[in-house]
């Protein structure tokens, strides 16, 4: 399936997917491919995965990241007097 970074929370090892049907999924970190779990800004961005179910409900797993993050932005600098 297909879907979209929702959130991720790096400190905490876990975030959400929605699907293309707009179902919100828990995705681990274990539930990266790789172990590839997002860092950095994450949200919008294309992502496939597979569904498992387990005793909490339904969560994504063998997830990887279709395109690349956005690097950070850089800090613009700003001359005095203009």
């Amino acid at each position: 399936m297909r879907g979209t970074m929702v959130w991720f929370n790096e400190e905490k090892g876990h975030g959400y997917i929605s699907t293309e049907t707009g179902e919100r999924l828990f995705v681990s970190e274990q539930g990266f491919a790789g172990g590839n779990a997002p860092k950095g800004r994450c949200a919008g961005l294309a992502v496939e995965f597979e569904i498992a179910t387990n005793i909490d409900g339904r969560e994504a797993v063998g997830s990887f990241l279709v395109e690349d993050p956005m690097p950070p932005r850089a800090r613009r600098r700003h001359r005095a007097g203009r």
